[in-house]
């Protein structure tokens, strides 16, 4: 399961470059390709901590 969950939040940061593949808009400054790498960079960090946390309450409870 953990394996599936990595695959899954790996996607938006590689497989999106063929679509967001481009300098304009810029958002803080940022083109919107360094934008959208540093965005989904930090989600997923969080998504995954989050989810670690959640399997291994349950992982504990069983």
């Amino acid at each position: 399961m953990k394996v599936l969950i990595w695959i899954l939040a790996i996607i938006p940061i590689i497989g999106a470059f063929t679509v967001v593949n481009r300098i304009e808009p810029y958002i803080f400054g940022l083109p919107f390709i360094v934008f959208w790498a540093t965005a989904w960079l930090v989600l997923t960090s969080v998504f995954l901590l989050i989810t670690n946390i959640l399997l291994d309450r349950q992982e504990e409870t069983k």
